[in-house]
């Protein structure tokens, strides 16, 4: 990836709402230019461009990592956890567990209900364990381009 469609992607961090005016103004390119890499880099799966909202002002009082211990093969129990709803990240690791998973729920008792009636319920699964969020203090995407 060359430096302009970084500086692109920076852009983009900072503001997903930029014009691409304002965009090739910053990394001289024409608006035309901007427009195709843009979506250039869209069609490859480079980025996405999304809201992103805070779980709390929208109605999901409860956020939690899941660590997931599986007996066997990880990836149909890493695929039937990334199709639930309230899966919003889903990392396969090496140590202490073999999945880590992010879940945004509406309260406890849903939490519970996907951990303990969901997740657990799933062939392979030999274990959970959960770390429920307090508070949020930094969530950031601008690692992209560093």
């Amino acid at each position: 990836m060359d430096a302009v469609s970084l500086a692109i992607i920076e852009q983009l961090q900072e503001d997903g709402r930029r014009p691409y005016a304002a965009i090739g103004k910053a990394v001289g390119l024409s608006e035309a230019a901007v427009r195709q890499r843009v979506q250039k880099l869209l069609d490859q799966g480079v980025m996405q461009i999304v809201a992103v909202t805070d779980p709390l002002t929208v109605g999901f009082r409860r956020q939690a990592m899941v660590g997931i211990n599986v007996e066997g093969d990880v990836d149909p129990v890493a695929d039937a956890v990334a199709a639930m709803p309230e899966a919003e990240y889903v990392v396969m690791t090496a140590g202490s567990h073999d999945l880590l998973v992010e879940i945004v729920c509406e309260d406890d008792d849903h939490l519970l209900e996907v951990i303990n009636k969901r997740i657990r319920a799933l062939p392979g699964v030999r274990s959970t364990e959960s770390f429920v969020y307090l508070k949020l203090k930094k969530q950031t995407y601008m690692w992209g381009t560093r």
